[in-house]
């Protein structure tokens, strides 16, 4: 018996001692680094080290091997909403090539805050992929060497099983490449689906593939693309330093960020959208989820079209358009009017955790569509 209470005491000891000589030699958490800037999301020197130290664990008998701070890779996955590939003019199909990576990068989620996200091509979402009813695709999926988890890709504009999943299982350091017919006009998601699929999508492997009618859509102006996902992190909402993803809440589907287009800020201080009076757009809005749709609308504005699928059957003169997880949805519209005009998720809490943009339009007023004063006046 006084050799356990012995050996207790010794161990307790030793573990207090080698708690406070770990304590004592930790870093002072670094200032965060001034190499991120706004609009270009570019940095101007190598990899930035974010504010929040070291971190340690302490378990019953001491501390364990010290985590070093994560290391910011890029400075956001952020994707340009006017980045959109060019209309189809066509009427023939063809054979399309497309090529995309698996890239895992820590990067900002809002700011000051990281996580470590799993793309397609860095960003978020993945690129647009645009093709015409009838073509043939041939998709090559790369996951480099440095990745550290093997991932897939499943589009929803597939007719097979699993969407492409099945046949593109790739290990870091492999490329499978598989080919499909687009038979059914529309815009739809694609995601990863590597088991367990909604983890990876949750890390944001999701983007959006246009399949346009023979002919290509009716011409516009300007054409934007968006996806909303939603994030879970172990930390809560506004914490700073990297943030890891979190199971329990992704479970009970309490996120504590939404995004449009992969940071909290990605459509209202890095990509905020731009365009004229008197132009038709078309923005195409996803949802990758993976857990909640959105209710999308865009402040001050009304969708002269609106459609799901395919675009021969669109609503016309919506206000406001419920957008399910894994799926997209078309949006075009007429700008009468300049100002600053907010997309949002009309389920409205969520612009508090960063679901939300600014569509800039600019130009002349017009007094007979909308005035302050309630009748026509000069400008």
């Amino acid at each position: 018996m006084k050799f356990k209470i012995v050996a207790i005491a010794f161990f307790t000891i030793l573990g207090l001692t080698i708690i406070a000589c770990s304590t004592a030699q930790l870093p002072a958490p670094a200032s965060r680094a001034s190499a991120l800037t706004g609009g270009g999301g570019q940095t101007t020197s190598g990899p930035v080290q974010l504010d929040q130290g070291a971190l340690v664990a302490v378990d019953r008998i001491g501390v364990k091997a010290l985590e070093p701070a994560k290391t910011l890779e890029q400075p956001n996955v952020a994707r340009d909403p006017s980045i959109v590939p060019e209309p189809i003019h066509r009427t023939e199909p063809t054979t399309v090539k497309i090529n995309l990576t698996a890239k895992e990068v820590v990067a900002e989620i809002a700011p000051g805050a990281t996580y470590a996200f799993w793309t397609f091509d860095g960003t978020v979402p993945g690129p647009m992929l645009r093709v015409m009813e009838g073509d043939t695709v041939e998709l090559t999926l790369t996951n480099p060497p440095s990745n550290t988890t093997p991932h897939n890709i499943d589009l929803h504009a597939v007719n097979g099983p699993g969407g492409g999943a099945a046949v593109t299982n790739v290990a870091p350091g492999e490329s499978k490449t598989f080919t499909f017919k687009a038979l059914n006009p529309g815009v739809y998601v694609y995601h990863c689906a590597y088991a367990p699929p909604y983890h990876h999508i949750a890390q944001g492997m999701y983007g959006g593939i246009l399949v346009e009618p023979k002919g290509g859509l009716p011409p516009v102006d300007r054409e934007f693309y968006v996806m909303q996902g939603e994030w879970y992190t172990t930390g809560k909402n506004g914490d700073k330093g990297h943030q890891e993803f979190s199971d329990e809440k992704a479970m009970a589907e309490q996120p504590e960020y939404f995004t449009m287009n992969g940071n909290t800020e990605a459509l209202t201080k890095l990509f905020p959208l731009h365009a004229n009076v008197g132009e038709t757009v078309r923005l195409f809005f996803g949802v990758g989820g993976p857990n909640v749709g959105s209710n999308f609308h865009i402040i001050g504005e009304i969708f002269d079209r609106v459609f799901s699928g395919s675009p021969d059957t669109p609503i016309k003169n919506e206000e406001t358009w419920y957008v399910p997880p894994g799926s997209v949805s078309t949006f075009e519209f007429k700008l009468n009017e300049p100002g600053k005009y907010t997309l949002v998720d009309h389920a409205l809490f969520r612009i508090a955790k960063g679901a939300v943009g600014v569509l800039m339009v600019d130009g002349a007023w017009d007094d007979s569509i909308y005035s302050p004063s309630g009748a026509d006046s000069s400008h």
